[in-house]
C-alpha cells in the first residue's frame, strides 16, 4: 500500500468533512458583526462578547470532550458536540438582547468544541501510522481552512437572501447533517503498551511537572489572540478603514463592490492560503524540529501584522495581508497538536492536547473582547492590533527552550 493510500482513510475524510462544516460557520461569525449591531441596536462590545465567549467555551470544552471521547468513544462524543453546537445556533438566532446571544454563545462554544480540533485530531492521530501522522494531522487541520474558505463569504451571500436569524437555522441544519457521517469513522487506539497502562492522572501529572508542556500552553496563547480577532473584527475593520473599491478595477470587475464584500473575501482568502500553509507545515514537521517551525511561524506572523498596519489600508495591501497571514494561520496545528503526541503520547493526546487549546481559546477570548472593547472606547483597533503584534513576538520566543523529545517513562512515536 502507497504512502498516498494509507494517508486517506475513511477516519480521516470524515474528519475532513466534520471539520470543514464546524469551522465554516464557526469563521462566519465576524460577518455578521455589524447587520446584528445594527438591526439589534447594540453596542459593537456586545456581540463581540459574545463571540469572546464563544471562544472561551471553545476552549473550556475542548479538554472536557477529549476526555468524553477517550472514555466513552469518539463518535459519541462528536454527536454531543454537534447536538449542542446546533442547539446553541437555534437559540441563538431567537434571541434579542445581547444577555441571551452571550448565553447561548456558551452552548455554540461547547459544540465547537465537540466537533473541532481536539476530538478530531486525536481520533486521526490514532488512526495514523507513524510516518504519516504529521501529514494526516495537517490534512485534518487544512479541512478546517477549507470550511473558512467559503463559510464567510457564503454567510455574506445568504445574508442578501434572508436575515442573520434565518442564516443561523441554515448553519444549525448543517451541523445536525454532518452526523450522518460517523458511521465511517472507526479507528483503532494505536498506543504503547506503558501509554495504555498509564492513568490519565500519572500523564496530567507528568505533563503538568514538564516546564515544556507549560511553555507550549503559553506559546499558543498568541495564536488564538490574533485568530480571534481576525476572525471576529477584520471584516468590519476592513469595511471601515479600507479605501473604496474603484469602479473599473480588479476588484470590482470580480464582483467585489462594496468593502463589506471584500472584508468577508478577505476572510476567505486567509481559509485557502491556509490550506496551502498547513499542508507545508504538516510535510517540514514530519522532517524538521517542530519547535523551530512554530517559532518561525510565529516570527512571521508578526512581521505580517506589523508591515500591515504600518501601511496604508487598501484593497491591495488587505488581499496582500491575507494571503501571508493565511498561509501561516492554523500551520501552528499540526505542528502544536504533534509536538503533544510526540513528547507525551497517544492515548490521551485529545485530553492533554484540549489542555493546550484552552490557552489558545483564553487568547480567542481576549483578542476579540478586547478589540470590540476599545473599539467602542477609542474608535480604533489600532492598540488592539499592536498587542497581537507583541504576543505574537513572545511566541516566537518561548517556544525555543521546548525539548522536542518524549517525556521520561513514555514510549511515543
Amino acid at each position: 500500500m502507497s504512502a498516498r493510500q494509507s494517508i486517506f482513510t475513511p477516519v480521516l475524510i470524515v474528519g475532513c468533512v466534520i471539520i470543514a462544516v464546524s469551522f465554516a460557520v464557526r469563521a462566519s461569525f465576524g460577518v455578521f458583526q455589524i447587520p446584528i449591531a445594527e438591526d439589534l441596536g447594540w453596542l459593537r462590545a456586545e456581540f463581540s462578547l459574545a463571540i469572546a465567549i464563544q471562544n472561551l467555551a471553545w476552549g473550556i470544552g475542548q479538554p472536557i470532550f477529549g476526555a468524553i471521547a477517550e472514555k466513552i468513544g469518539d463518535r459519541k462524543a462528536i454527536v454531543i458536540g454537534a447536538l449542542t453546537y446546533a442547539l446553541g445556533m437555534v437559540l441563538t438566532a431567537a434571541s434579542t438582547t445581547p444577555f441571551e446571544h452571550q448565553a447561548y454563545a456558551w452552548l455554540v462554544g461547547f459544540g465547537v468544541a465537540g466537533t473541532g480540533f481536539g476530538v478530531i485530531l486525536a481520533v486521526v492521530g490514532r488512526a495514523s501510522t507513524d510516518q504519516n501522522r504529521s501529514m494526516s494531522l495537517a490534512i485534518a487541520t487544512a479541512a478546517g481552512s477549507a470550511g473558512q474558505v467559503f463559510g464567510a463569504p457564503l454567510a455574506e451571500w445568504m445574508l442578501g437572501l434572508m436575515s442573520w436569524q434565518m442564516v443561523f437555522m441554515t448553519f444549525a441544519a448543517a451541523i445536525l447533517a454532518m452526523i450522518l457521517t460517523l458511521p465511517l469513522m472507526r479507528a483503532p487506539r494505536m498506543a504503547s503498551k506503558t501509554e495504555l497502562e498509564e492513568s490519565l492522572s500519572q500523564i496530567l501529572v507528568k505533563a503538568a511537572r514538564d516546564p515544556s508542556f507549560a511553555l507550549i500552553f503559553l506559546g499558543f496563547f498568541s495564536c488564538g489572540y490574533q485568530l480571534g480577532f481576525i476572525t471576529a473584527h477584520f471584516p468590519a475593520f476592513v469595511t471601515e478603514l479600507c479605501g473604496p473599491i474603484m469602479p473599473g478595477g480588479a476588484l470590482y470587475s470580480i464582483g467585489i463592490t462594496t468593502t463589506s464584500a471584500l472584508g468577508a473575501v478577505a476572510i476567505s482568502l486567509i481559509g485557502l492560503a491556509n490550506i496551502a500553509g498547513t499542508l507545508l507545515a504538516g510535510w517540514a514537521g514530519s522532517r524538521f524540529s517542530k519547535k523551530y517551525l512554530l517559532a518561525g511561524i510565529y516570527a512571521g506572523r508578526t512581521v505580517a501584522a506589523s508591515l500591515f498596519i504600518l501601511f496604508p489600508i487598501t484593497p491591495a495591501t488587505v488581499i496582500l495581508f491575507s494571503l501571508a497571514m493565511g498561509a501561516l494561520w492554523l500551520a501552528t496545528v499540526p505542528l502544536t497538536s504533534g509536538l503533544v503526541a510526540h513528547i507525551y503520547g497517544l492515548r490521551y493526546m485529545g485530553t492533554l492536547y484540549g489542555i493546550v487549546f484552552f490557552s489558545h481559546q483564553l487568547g480567542s477570548f481576549v483578542g476579540i473582547w478586547l478589540g470590540g472593547r476599545m473599539y467602542d472606547i477609542y474608535g480604533s483597533y489600532a492598540t488592539v492590533w499592536w498587542i497581537g503584534v507583541a504576543v505574537g513576538a513572545f511566541s516566537a520566543l518561548v517556544h525555543l527552550p521546548i525539548r522536542e523529545k518524549r517525556l521520561d517513562g513514555l514510549v511515543t512515536a
